[in-house]
């Protein structure tokens, strides 16, 4: 005749211990890989005086936007990206890697005049570009280059935040 025995008693909470570790530790990471994401996003704010021309011409619709990233303390890192809204298309100038961009409005999230977007925007498609000139142009920054798709020059003016320190 056999005995049927029964499970040692801590077997029974090492197991439901290595359940709880292993929860808890599945948990920590979704929230980890969450603030993270947090973090990588990039907040276009628009630029007040920004000036934007077409082969010297303004078009009839454009806006030029700056990037402000927020690191985990809070402050805030200016980026060189410039995201510009030309007609019914949103470009991406990376002036330091000389590359422009297509950013489909679909990875642009809206709040009021502001956008939001993943770094780097999800979907984008680089645009063929010649002829880069970067000059700092005493009040402004100006970007000039040639979009191959359009064949038409494009010049972007960004003036630099205002200096707010006293004077002595």
């Amino acid at each position: 005749m056999k005995v049927a025995r029964k499970p040692a008693p801590w077997l029974a909470r090492v197991s439901a211990m290595l359940l709880v570790g292993t929860l808890a530790s599945l948990a920590s990471g979704v929230a980890a890989q969450q603030s993270l994401s947090r973090s990588e996003n990039i907040y276009w704010k628009p630029v007040e005086q920004a000036q934007v021309k077409l082969d010297d011409k303004t078009p009839l619709a454009w806006n030029v936007y700056q990037a402000d990233k927020k690191d985990k303390k809070g402050a805030k890192k200016a980026s060189g990206s410039v995201l510009l809204l030309l007609g019914h298309r949103y470009l991406l100038l990376k002036p330091e890697a000389r590359m422009v961009y297509e950013v489909p409005m679909a990875s642009l999230e809206a709040h009021g005049e502001e956008f939001e977007s993943e770094d780097p925007p999800a979907g984008e498609q680089p645009i063929p570009s010649t002829d880069w000139t970067l000059r700092d142009v005493g009040p402004a920054e100006l970007i000039r280059l040639t979009l191959g798709d359009y064949g038409r020059a494009l010049e972007v003016s960004i003036p630099h935040p205002p200096d707010m320190r006293p004077f002595y």
